[in-house]
């Protein structure tokens, strides 16, 4: 799988601190024998997100896009809105699990307005900012996701990993 791997943070697009979620991101990715192909970071600016987002899908180079940082409440956080800009399709159940599993560890986790969807071929997630939360948000979907590239590329094999009717 090719993943591309977004930080979407002003602070760390200055220059004014490390960013910690992406780098911790591809370590996970890189553990489960998969390809980051692209890290990049950008500040939280709405049109430039759309434009990254649009440019790495429409590149065909990613199966999967996933953008850390700008999920939350502040006026500046806009992952979510250049999501939905970019996606055809949103999948629901991806950012549903990941704000369940996360409010078992934390009530903030009900103030995530992560989105997840599909523009052509591609899967865009939206993670945290915190390296911690991203981790763990990541590590959700993670059992989901080479399933969900097989659907998107409509490989063959991809209907054996569902269950049989009655089963």
């Amino acid at each position: 799988m090719r993943i591309g791997i977004l930080t979407i943070s002003d602070r760390s697009a200055h220059g004014e601190r490390a960013d910690r979620s992406g780098p911790a991101i591809a370590q996970v990715i890189r553990q489960r024998g998969w390809s980051v192909d692209r890290v990049h970071v950008v500040p939280d600016d709405f049109q430039l997100l759309v434009d990254t987002l649009l440019e790495w899908a429409d590149s065909g180079d990613f199966d999967i896009i996933l953008t850390t940082g700008g999920t939350g409440f502040s006026p500046r956080d806009n992952s979510p809105e250049a999501t939905l800009r970019v996606i055809e399709r949103e999948t629901p159940g991806l950012t549903e699990a990941m704000r369940a599993a996360s409010l078992l560890v934390t009530p903030h986790a009900m103030l995530s307005r992560a989105r997840a969807g599909i523009r052509e071929r591609t899967l865009i997630i939206n993670l945290p900012g915190s390296p911690t939360g991203a981790v763990e948000n990541l590590e959700v979907v993670l059992p989901v996701l080479e399933h969900a590239v097989a659907l998107l590329s409509e490989d063959p094999e991809a209907e054996k990993g569902h269950r049989p009717a009655g089963g």
